[in-house]
């Protein structure tokens, strides 16, 4: 079988180009935000999520994150606005977190990383299917959402709660009746920019949305997180404490603000 990508020393994101080229290409996510060198950009428009909770499916662990998939068979939970030329349908969320609080987000913002990244992933529905927008470059829209340690989250522990039903890599369970607009902050103030999957294979198609507020979760509910295993029922259990890629080079691209 063919070595696996993951995080760990051997197959982490340091190697992911050995098996897929574009992980170095000139686009890739996630960055660092350095909001001394980010402008306001007044053409940027508000955006809107109108999400159909009934179109929520599944619960899945698959040994790298846990993910809600939704139905994406027609406009049913919808993206638009923003910097986004055209709506663009939920297709899952999924999470990337740390070995502590202190680290796990993907982005960060003038050095800050947060406990965990909460992302979004749409597809623009004028490809006609998911697999036809990954080619391209206004394919994939992501709306990304730092969580910060403080007070417990309610919403957010809905989730958490069926995380005992996925323990282990490959299992899925229901998740029916969810709208994740409720894990949204208030403030829909964003940067945006051009970049990538920030997994393998790490394709340049994406329209990032990185929400400037942080949503808050508690400590408890973070480490949650941790109790998932990236390893199957039948094999000797590995916590999957960490999930996230560095910041890669920005290579001359410009991030832009929604707000002044």
């Amino acid at each position: 079988m063919a070595k696996e990508w993951g995080y760990a020393d051997h197959n982490g994101p340091d190697h992911w180009h050995e098996l897929y080229p574009i992980a170095k290409g000139e686009n890739q996510s996630p960055i660092e935000l350095n909001t001394k060198e980010i402008n306001h950009d007044p053409s940027l428009k508000p955006w809107t999520a109108s999400y159909d909770p009934g179109s929520a499916k599944t619960i899945l662990n698959n040994g790298k994150t846990c993910r809600v998939v939704f139905d994406d068979t027609y406009d049913r939970s919808m993206l638009r606005g923003g910097p986004l030329t055209a709506p663009y349908r939920l297709r899952q969320f999924h999470l990337h977190w740390g070995s502590s609080d202190d680290h796990g987000s993907e982005h960060s913002v003038d050095g800050v990383k947060y406990a965990a990244e909460l992302h979004l992933v749409h597809w623009n529905s004028k490809y006609n299917s998911y697999a036809s927008a990954l080619k391209h470059p206004d394919g994939v829209a992501v709306v990304g959402v730092f969580l910060k340690i403080g007070r417990e989250k309610g919403e957010f522990q809905l989730l958490l709660d069926a995380l005992d039903k996925i323990k282990t890599k490959g299992k899925e369970a229901p998740f029916n009746n969810f709208d994740p607009s409720c894990l949204f902050p208030a403030c829909r103030d964003y940067w945006t920019y051009h970049g990538s999957f920030t997994t393998p294979p790490c394709e340049e198609c994406i329209v990032w949305l990185l929400l400037k507020d942080p949503i808050t979760v508690s400590s408890d509910q973070v480490a949650k997180l941790r109790t998932l295993c990236s390893s199957a029922e039948n094999e000797p259990p590995v916590p999957l404490v960490r999930n996230w890629r560095p910041a890669q080079p920005i290579k001359g691209r410009t991030v832009k603000a929604s707000f002044k």
